[in-house]
Parts: C-alpha cells; sequence; structure tokens
C-alpha cells in the first residue's frame, strides 16, 4: 500500500491530521533519551555496502593497472588486452564478493569469517578467468609473472582494507550509527512478541526506544517487555520532532482498522518508515508481500520519501548545482544588494526562522525587501498588493523573486534544497488562520526538506495567501512533489522556474 493510497483512506475515514507537536505540551523526549540515548547521527547502511562495493572495484582496477605500470612500461603495452583481463578480474570479483554475503554490515564487522570468504571468491576469480585466457588461446600474450603478482598483492590489499573496514565499521556501530531507533505502537502480548523476536536477532539492527499506546494502564501496562510505555501517539509525534526516530512498528491487529487509521492519521506526517507487524498475524500472505526485520515480517505502510542513496543524489544535486547557480548569478546578486542599501536604511539580507524537515527551525536568507523599522520576521501579518511595508526596491524583487537568491546559502548549508515545499514563516495565515488549521496533515510537507522553489510555484501558487483554497492547493502540489520525487522532477522544476517567474500576478 502506497503512502498515497494511505492518506486518501484517512481522508476517507473522517480523521484530523496531526498538528505537529504534542497537543499535552510535554514532550517524551528526555525519558525515551535514558532509554535509548542518540550518540550520534545516523548511517545509512545501504549507502556504505554500495561505497564498499563500489571501492574494491576501483581498487582491484587501479592494482591491476599500477602493476603494469610498474613491472611492464616499455616492455608490453597497456592496451584493450589488459584491461580487459583487469575488468574482467574486478567485475568478477565484485560479483563474486556479493553472491558470498560480504556486502552487509555484519559481515563487515565479521572479519575472519569474511576474510575465509573473500580469498575463496579472489582464488575462483582468477581461476575462471585464468580459464578463460585458455580456451581462447590469448594466455600466451599476458605475463605470468604480472599475473601471479595482481592475485597475490590484490588478495593481500582486499585482506588489509577489510581489516581497517572492520575496525572501523566495529567503531560506528558501537556509537549506535548503523541502528533503526524504533518506537512499538500497540502494547499487551503482541508487542511481547515482537520484542522478543526482535531481540533475538544479534544482527537486525533494531534499537528500541520504548513503547506508545493509547490505552490507558488498566489496559496496556507500564512495561511491555522491559521497556516502558512513554506516552501515547500523539506523544510519539512530539518524540520523533525532538529526536532522532527511524522507524515505527505496529503490532495492534490488521482487524483494528479503525484505530489503526486513528493513529496513521497522527503518524503519517512524519518522515518515518512505518510498518505493520505480522509476526503474531493470523492473516498468511505469501513471502513476497512482506518486507523484514530481520527475519521478522512486517507489512509496508509508509516509507521515508527520500533515504539511502536517493539523500547522497539529492545532496550532490543541490550542492554542486547551488554552486553553480551562485557563481552565475552573483552579479545580480551584488546589483541587488547595491540597491537594497543605497534606497533605504538597514541589513541588505533579511533572516527569517522558518519550519525546515521534520519541523526543525532554520533561518532562512532573504534580500530585504521591506522598510528596516516594520519587518515582520514571523510573518504575523501577511503583505498585501500596495503594501506600504515594502520598499520601491523591495516591491520588484518580491514581484520577481530577486528577494529569494540568498537562499543559495541555505542550499550550500544543507538547511535547503534548490526543490521542495516552499519554507513558510512560523505565523504563516491564510484567512487570518494559522496553515496547520487551515489544511490536514499540513506538516506532511515536512517529510523532506524545503527548497527555494518547488512543484507548487511553477503551477502559479506562490504569493499571497488570502484563502484557505490557495493554502490547501499549496499543499496538494507540495505532496504530489514529495510522492513523486526524483532527480528529473526537480530538473524540470528548476528549468521551467524562471517562466513560471513571469506570472507575477500573485506576488507582492
Amino acid at each position: 500500500m502506497s503512502a498515497f493510497d494511505v492518506r486518501d483512506l484517512l481522508r476517507a475515514a473522517g480523521q484530523p491530521g496531526a498538528a505537529g507537536d504534542n497537543a499535552l505540551g510535554t514532550s517524551t523526549a528526555p525519558l525515551a533519551e535514558t532509554v535509548a540515548p542518540v550518540r550520534s547521527g545516523p548511517i545509512s547502511a545501504v549507502v556504505v555496502c554500495g561505497l564498499v562495493r563500489i571501492g574494491e572495484f576501483v581498487l582491484i582496477g587501479l592494482l591491476g593497472a599500477l602493476l603494469h605500470l610498474l613491472m611492464l612500461r616499455g616492455i608490453v603495452p597497456f592496451g584493450p588486452r589488459y584491461a580487459s583481463a583487469i575488468g574482467g578480474v574486478a567485475i568478477l570479483s565484485v560479483g563474486l564478493f556479493q553472491a558470498a554475503g560480504t556486502y552487509r554490515i555484519s559481515a563487515f564487522r565479521n572479519f575472519f569469517k569474511t576474510a575465509v570468504k573473500i580469498s575463496a571468491a579472489w582464488i575462483l576469480a582468477f581461476l575462471v578467468v585464468a580459464m578463460a585466457l585458455v580456451l581462447v588461446k590469448v594466455a600466451d600474450n599476458y605475463s605470468r609473472l604480472w599475473l601471479a603478482t595482481f592475485f597475490a598483492s590484490g588478495l593481500s590489499l582486499l585482506l588489509v582494507e577489510r581489516f581497517a573496514l572492520a575496525a572501523l565499521i566495529l567503531a560506528q556501530t558501537r556509537q549506535g550509527r548503523f541502528d533503526r531507533r524504533t518506537a512499538i505502537v500497540g502494547g499487551g502480548k503482541a508487542a511481547e512478541e515482537l520484542i522478543a523476536a526482535l531481540e533475538s536477532q544479534a544482527d537486525s539492527g533494531i534499537r528500541i526506544v520504548g513503547v506508545f499506546d493509547d490505552r490507558n494502564d488498566d489496559r496496556s501496562s507500564s512495561v511491555v517487555a522491559g521497556y516502558p510505555k512513554l506516552g501515547t501517539v500523539s506523544d510519539l509525534v512530539d518524540y520523533a520532532r525532538h529526536t532522532r526516530l527511524d522507524l515505527i512498528v505496529f503490532t495492534i491487529p490488521i482487524s483494528a482498522e479503525a484505530r489503526i487509521l486513528q493513529m496513521l492519521s497522527k503518524l503519517w506526517v512524519l518522515p518515518i518508515d512505518i510498518r505493520l507487524s505480522a509476526h503474531a498475524a493470523k492473516l498468511r500472505l505469501r513471502p513476497r508481500s512482506y518486507s523484514y526485520l530481520g527475519s521478522v515480517p512486517v507489512l509496508d505502510v509508509f516509507d521515508k520519501p527520500i533515504a539511502d542513496w536517493d539523500v547522497v543524489t539529492k545532496a550532490l544535486f543541490d550542492r554542486c548545482v547551488g554552486a553553480l547557480m551562485l557563481l552565475a548569478l552573483a552579479p545580480v546578486m551584488i546589483a541587488v544588494a547595491l540597491a537594497v542599501r543605497l534606497t533605504s536604511r538597514g541589513p541588505i539580507l533579511f533572516r527569517q526562522k522558518r519550519h525546515g524537515f521534520n519541523n526543525e527551525l532554520i533561518e532562512v536568507y532573504k534580500f530585504r525587501s521591506m522598510y528596516v523599522d516594520q519587518c515582520d520576521a514571523t510573518a504575523n501579518r501577511m503583505v498585501t498588493k500596495g503594501d506600504p511595508r515594502v520598499t520601491p526596491v523591495g516591491r520588484f524583487i518580491r514581484k520577481t523573486s530577486l528577494d529569494e537568491l540568498p537562499q543559495l546559502f541555505n542550499v550550500l548549508k544543507g538547511d535547503l534544497s534548490l526543490v521542495g515545499p516552499r519554507p513558510h514563516a512560523l505565523q504563516a495565515k491564510a484567512a487570518n488562520t494559522l496553515y496547520d488549521q487551515v489544511v490536514d496533515g499540513y506538516f506532511a510537507r515536512h517529510k523532506v526538506k524545503p527548497g527555494i522553489t518547488g512543484w507548487a510555484q511553477i503551477n502559479g501558487w506562490r504569493g499571497e495567501t488570502d484563502t484557505s483554497e490557495k493554502i490547501q492547493r499549496r499543499v496538494e502540489h507540495d505532496l504530489h512533489y514529495i510522492e513523486n520525487w526524483s532527480i528529473l522532477f526537480d530538473l524540470q522544476i528548476l528549468i521551467t522556474t524562471p517562466f513560471a517567474l513571469l506570472k507575477t500576478e500573485n506576488a507582492y
């Protein structure tokens, strides 16, 4: 079931969206931190395994080329013959390492067991390559000394690399960098059985932070399988806003559909994977219908929109393209800065607190467009057509969105993306009502980093939000972007943005 499908179900069920922070006004984060403290930021196991795979392929290729340079330079030309042999060894070795299960975090930690598999796969790779050279009758065209040296030095280098990798991974594991911090929703026997199943697996990577249940202590124990009940589902939203949480697992039976939908209506706004435990369920589906936490089957409900390699790809795209745009637009930015400085007193830049990823507060930069004594840092009063607070230069740069250009520095800092839902000021309103009170599930737009431009903006939903419909449509476009994100989608929005800026009827 996709996130979009579940969101439709929640709306059909008439459940209100989460407002973001805990309605009770208390935070469960301090208590949860005593149970499962956050030592440092997470590392994606998927990315690490991919980097090691790429690194070893490159390492083998460079070693073969270096040995040829040192041993055969001026004697035997490198050419396609040696290049194909080196490439064959690299491709076959990495493929065999993969088949042997050596590209897993658990394999990286266990050096001695993995060293045996690496050695066996390396030997097999060379035997296959040597046999291929003999069968196609080209073995005499290769230096036997080079092949022997390549074999011996390659195996030694791989083992040294894996030994160093094991030390590094073990150190990061001790710091909890690979843990998936997990909250259990629901108590009772089902939760106890799930926790026992997860804890029986040494390499599951699951670190349980606690249990959350809407039922009172008469129906749900305050301690479940040794873990404290930290609060209700609303408290869980508050916890996820204040500390790191990677996964939420429901132990509630599928038959309790209304209860599950009620809880999901609060939790779906979080940038967190949400799963429904199938461990104790009587319903049995085909194995392919499940995903697994180790060997524990679960049903996918929501996925974090941008994770693992997508995070790396988007970050590289933002930094590289953002730096190029900053260089290209530097003359324009200097001209705007001078115009702001020379036409009204006060600072050139205006800094404003806004909601960023997962509702974190970030400081966004803009060229100042209002008179310094009338700047509205919280956007308590929206800018309207002919607003006297806006300077003449400010009116022009707001219409053309030139006031947003300093946010390229936010992109390089990592607070913003080039493309994403626009970050709104803390007190931004539609028809004198705060945005999150107008739109159910408003905070779901914070499941990804906000951006300088976005799908809503290029579709005309920018500028003044004097009616609830305008913010509703803007949020709908933001959620469409989140659910359909890709680098090509980002590129399409970036290319379209200059043309969308020509339509200035809603920008004041």
